[in-house]
């Protein structure tokens, strides 16, 4: 069930965020009198699932259908609608205009005054752009809401009492500690739990100011710390606050804690005499148990205790602990709808700003082999239907697209744009054979990226990687 809810939620941002970039597309190509053929959710390759338009004044429809009827032809001016079942992405086809359709037999006709390549070139440029600008513009208007609605909540790093989860052992190489509160990066205050992470990674952040029992620490990181990063598949150097292990509710589908004697509420500190008074302490400790008899101490009360339970084959005993949410103060900033606009257009173009400084990580080793298709895409949302995280993720991909789609690649909207400011600057434009030979490149490359980042989902999915 949870694989159906995360595609679910897939398709639908997918589905919003296409139909809106190709009517930014469509909007002003209409609006300069150019003819738009055809709009697409979907690719249709063989087929199509749906399609629909006006002949004559009248609504004709056609399903599971492998082209478009000959009697919609009659009428040119209007403009088919369709549903592809390939859901890679959407397209509007516009007369004369060298795309994915590759429709060379119309390309060889004399322009007509309702093509593209008849209309004047800034009015062309505008037509490009107006999908990635749809895309930057929606982001920016998500996260507005987003924060009108729901507010911005967040850990300040120094409400985190307990210090940080370290994502991995490797970073006690660099004298880190589990424990540890990682208040500065290069002199730069984390005002907010996690935000050393991005410091690191992305904003190249080599030199950490720790707090560690009462004393402060300088620590510096050399720039294999980002290689380890993602060769471990980490989010970062940290991965969540580090909280006591407090039983929040008895698992009724594992009976061994209940059967030892423990209750909501207790708080288990050692196994087998081991301190492990964190929860993630004690999870890492208790799989080392499997199918063993251990004996646990825990606070009731406020006295101590001790009980022998059985760990089972996967390395439980049967409980749900409290999350973080029990321990932290949380601090949430309210915004109204004049505060959130400046608000949310900042965190838009953060948004941009550090996803292109992310590129970079792509051309190292371990960097290009963390590219991901759908398959990563989709799992980034929740298994549960979430709408606040839903609609973060959408503004997240929506920027992406527009960043995406604006390099200058033949088949993007990037591509296109080059080539018309070539043609604005020199006062030629490139030929139609050259265009057309630059489409098929592009169209190739991008085919290979597709391949490649799908299958490597798949290669992670095969090794469990």
């Amino acid at each position: 069930m949870e694989i159906w809810i995360k595609i679910s939620q897939l398709l639908l941002s997918l589905s919003i965020l296409i139909v809106l970039h190709e009517l930014g597309h469509m909007i002003p190509a209409k609006l300069f009198k150019t003819r738009v053929e055809k709009f697409y959710l979907f690719f249709n390759p063989w087929f199509s699932l749906f399609r629909y338009k006006k002949v004559g004044g009248k609504k004709k429809y056609s399903w599971f259908s492998k082209k478009s009827p000959s009697k919609w032809e009659k009428d040119p001016n209007t403009t088919e609608w369709g549903l592809g079942w390939l859901p890679l992405g959407g397209y509007v086809k516009i007369s004369g205009m060298i795309d994915e359709s590759m429709d060379k037999e119309q390309m060889e006709k004399p322009a007509e005054p309702w093509e593209f390549r008849s209309k004047p070139a800034w009015q062309r440029l505008i037509i490009m752009v107006g999908g990635v600008v749809v895309n930057l513009i929606l982001g920016c208007l998500i996260y507005i809401m987003i924060l009108f609605v729901w507010g911005q909540e967040y850990l300040p790093t120094e409400n985190a009492k307990y210090g940080a989860h370290l994502s991995n052992e490797i970073f006690l190489e660099y004298g880190l500690q589990d424990g540890d509160k990682i208040i500065k990066a290069d002199g730069v205050d984390s005002k907010s739990f996690g935000d050393i992470n991005k410091m690191i990674v992305i904003d190249g952040a080599r030199n950490l100011t720790i707090e560690r029992d009462d004393e402060i620490i300088d620590i510096t990181l050399d720039d294999k710390i980002v290689e380890h990063i993602l060769a471990k598949k980490l989010k970062g150097v940290i991965s969540d606050p580090r909280f006591p292990n407090v039983i929040n509710e008895l698992n009724p589908n594992l009976n061994n804690a209940k059967n030892a004697g423990f209750q909501a509420g207790d708080s288990i500190v050692k196994i087998n005499a081991l301190a492990v008074p964190f929860l993630y302490d004690f999870r890492k400790e208790l799989v080392k148990h499997k199918g063993d008899e251990v004996e646990l101490t825990y606070y009731r009360n406020n006295i101590l205790q001790t009980a022998k339970v059985l760990v089972d084959e996967n390395g439980y005993i049967g409980y749900y602990p409290k999350n973080e949410a029990n321990f932290f103060n949380y601090e949430k900033k309210e915004y109204n709808i004049i505060q959130a606009i400046p608000a949310g257009i900042s965190e838009g173009y953060s948004t941009l700003s550090n996803y292109v400084k992310s590129l970079s990580l792509l051309f190292s080793k371990e960097g290009a082999k963390q590219l991901g298709g759908f398959g990563t895409i989709g799992n980034l949302f929740p298994a549960q239907w979430d709408w606040h995280k839903f609609w973060a993720l959408t503004a997240l991909i929506s920027i992406i697209l527009a960043f995406m789609n604006i390099l200058p690649i033949p088949a993007l909207d990037g591509g296109h744009v080059m080539f018309l400011l070539y043609e604005i600057f020199t006062g030629t434009p490139p030929s139609e054979k050259f265009l057309t030979r630059a489409q098929v490149v592009g169209m190739a490359l991008l085919l290979t990226l597709l391949v490649y980042a799908n299958g490597m989902d798949v290669y992670r999915w095969v090794t469990g990687g």
